[in-house]
């Protein structure tokens, strides 16, 4: 069994082209550092697992190594017959996302654990590595030496904010990411939605300037925006649904704390990055230098009289 991993990513193009001026090169040059372990083509652990492709589906052979390469063969011995092999790699040093129910091919899948919730939302890390899985039909025949060449590929991604401050002064700033998938489902290569998204914490990202950037990494967005049909009591955000958003929460010196909600229409693809750009107004809000991206603000916010922690 020969292993790839295969990093398909748009992240040179995106910081190149979107982060273009003197001052923006060093943000670009620290996400680059802080994503190193991400968008990365090098495998810490791969999980192997071969099914029975008849019947129950069972798992019929389980095998664990530390990969630590780009790629690497493994010789097996398999009884003769036909096998559905499911591979993932860097699971074992994630602290957001598992592995979970591979006994059998058809519910294997990779699941983002549980956020801790406060005032009805519910909160978690990025993910700490750089995912990637294969899904490979194989026949093993009797008495032949067989080579099988089987390609990884990633199955989360990145988001960023970049802010220029404009001077505003402020206490504090928080920035999550929300909209994405909260589990993936390997045999169909298929990610799942919860009806309510959790918040992604984005990490805040040294730049060694004024800029402020922050970056979650987290599953992909959906493809196209679900149908929905307001209720009486919808608000814009309601009604104007998006694949993705940030949410931007700044408190200000006098204690208040300023809401921004950015709508994204653009998905977020698997080993992709995008980089969204804006600056800080007078009252806290986040203004969009893309016209494209959806604008919601909150002045005064506050939820249930309490805000939220930081984790």
């Amino acid at each position: 069994m020969d292993y790839q991993l295969k990093l398909v990513t748009n992240m040179t193009t995106e910081l190149q082209t979107q982060l273009t001026t003197m001052t923006e090169l060093s943000v670009a040059n620290a996400l680059e550092m802080h994503l190193k372990d991400i968008f990365t083509d090098f495998a810490h652990d791969v999980d192997l697992s071969f099914y029975d492709t008849e019947g129950l589906f069972n798992r019929l052979q389980h095998d664990e190594h530390i990969m630590d390469a780009n790629q690497s063969s493994y010789t097996l011995t398999l009884p003769m017959r036909k096998y559905l092999h499911l591979a993932v790699a860097n699971i074992a040093e994630n602290d957001v996302v598992d592995l979970i129910d591979d006994e059998y091919s058809y519910s294997s899948m990779l699941q983002q654990a549980d956020g801790q919730v406060t005032d009805g939302s519910e909160i978690l890390p990025s993910h700490t590595t750089g995912l990637f899985t294969a899904r490979q039909h194989m026949e093993v025949l009797s008495g032949v030496d067989q080579t099988f060449n089987v390609h990884l590929y990633m199955a989360n991604c990145a988001t960023t904010l970049v802010l220029d401050p404009k001077g505003q002064s402020f206490t504090e700033l928080k920035v999550y990411a929300t909209g994405f998938a909260n589990s993936f489902n390997i045999s169909d290569s298929t990610y799942v939605y919860p009806d309510s998204s959790p918040l992604i914490k984005a990490d805040r990202v040294a730049t060694g300037n004024d800029l402020l950037c922050f970056c979650s990494v987290n599953f992909p967005s959906r493809d196209a925006v679900p149908e929905v049909i307001p209720a009486a009591s919808s608000t814009r955000a309601d009604t104007n649904p998006s694949l993705w958003q940030f949410k931007v929460y700044l408190t200000k010196s006098d204690g208040t704390v300023t809401e921004t909600i950015l709508a994204i229409d653009e998905p977020l693809k698997a080993g992709d990055l995008k980089v969204i750009k804006g600056e800080l107004d007078d009252d806290g809000s986040v203004r969009p230098y893309d016209s494209r991206v959806g604008v919601s603000v909150t002045l005064d916010w506050n939820n249930g009289g309490t805000y939220t922690p930081e984790l």
